[in-house]
């Protein structure tokens, strides 16, 4: 998603690298590329003595694929999306085959405003959730929804009930709705779904349905300590019963028993796994025997030659442990608790090194002069 004036993680410049190396002391490991004989795609195998990353699933090569947000498994490939690319052949939903290369593009029936996310029904009907907002302006956000065979995806609009949220994720609950996760900043994110059915040409008002605090890490990205505070893509398992959020560092799982997402999101403790150093992290999906979290990096503004790469990580399957909640359900806080501002850069609560802090904002605000963010403001 792009932004003017503002600090929102998305599309950076390549002195953005730079920042990333500053704030972490580390630079993203390399990779070097072997090409398969006659094979449609690139497979990547890590360089020598680099840092363990996400195992290569294979390298999508069409240039119209440089901005992924929004990333499915499917039994014959991937289905992806960019982040509301302003060259309109960017604009489709793009279908993969196992090499990753394009077989299908669907485009839209009218421009989407900026599409962030993808999730995948039990029916194989795919929902891209329209649903950015950098400058927090739109006064509805939308789902396309296509319907298996169908040749177009019909919009879906709907309406928050307090303010306009920038927003990069996405889930399908057990009724198969939309429950969209807002992008955050500051380590805590809310969760809103409709409150009654979708119905094409109709404004659907959403409702809040709670917060989750993310889990503290130390993961090295690109953005230090302000990628691990925000969520940038979701997932279901095929069985349904394990949901993931990722933000550009980490990705978070939570055990989903009994059917109900919200419940799980807000109450329940996640397993982590580090999804180390990706240059710029927005998608992740389940691979469709759930074993494995597959990720894919936006590569716009990445070195000549880069391009997107589908990782995969070992799912965690165990049950998590008993210890404290991730977040609370509906709008009553624990009188123990103070509120965090959503879409905010801060702390969350929680306590980091004075000198730390000082300085990486000695370096933000050196650095400020010559970075120019991604995603100027399309809405």
């Amino acid at each position: 998603m792009r932004v003017r004036g503002r600090l929102s993680w998305g599309r950076r410049p390549r002195v953005g690298a730079a920042l990333g190396a500053l704030l972490t002391g580390v630079v993203a490991p390399a990779v070097v590329l072997t090409p398969a004989a006659g094979a449609a795609a690139v497979v990547l195998t890590p360089a020598a003595g680099a840092p363990a990353i996400g195992a290569p699933v294979c390298q999508i090569r069409d240039d119209r694929l440089r901005e992924i947000s929004g990333m499915v498994a499917t039994d014959d490939g991937y289905v992806v999306v960019n982040d509301g690319a302003d060259d309109e052949a960017r604009r489709r939903i793009f279908f993969l085959d196992q090499r990753c290369a394009v077989v299908r593009a669907v485009s839209y029936p009218s421009r989407p405003r900026d599409t962030e996310d993808l999730a995948v029904g039990r029916d194989g009907t795919v929902w891209v959730a329209d649903i950015g907002d950098n400058d927090r302006s739109r006064t509805t956000v939308g789902v396309w929804r296509l319907a298996p065979g169908a040749e177009q995806p019909v919009l879906h609009r709907m309406t928050y009930p307090d303010r306009p949220h920038d927003a990069e994720a996405v889930l399908l609950d057990a009724d198969g709705q939309p429950l969209i996760i807002t992008k955050g900043g500051s380590g805590t994110v809310f969760l809103y779904r409709p409150t009654t059915a979708l119905r094409p040409g109709a404004t659907t008002p959403l409702a809040p349905a709670g917060q989750v605090v993310l889990p503290t890490t130390s993961t090295s990205n690109p953005f230090s300590f302000l990628g691990r505070g925000v969520v940038t893509g979701a997932a279901t398992a095929p069985d349904g019963r394990r949901v993931v959020l990722r933000s550009y560092a980490d990705a978070f799982e939570y055990d989903v028993p009994d059917g109900d997402v919200v419940k799980a999101l807000t109450s329940g403790t996640p397993r982590t796994t580090p999804l180390p150093d990706e240059p710029q992290g927005e998608s992740i999906t389940y691979s469709r025997d759930g074993g494995s979290l597959l990720t894919v990096s936006e590569s716009a503004d990445q070195p000549p030659g880069t391009r997107p790469t589908i990782l995969r990580y070992p799912a965690t399957a165990e049950t998590a442990p008993a210890t404290a909640p991730t977040g609370s359900i509906g709008p009553v806080l624990p009188t123990n608790v103070r509120p965090i501002a959503e879409d905010t850069i801060g702390l969350g609560g929680r306590t980091w090194p004075l000198v730390a802090v000082a300085g990486t904002l000695l370096a933000l605000l050196g650095l400020a002069g010559v970075l120019r963010w991604r995603h100027t403001a399309r809405h």
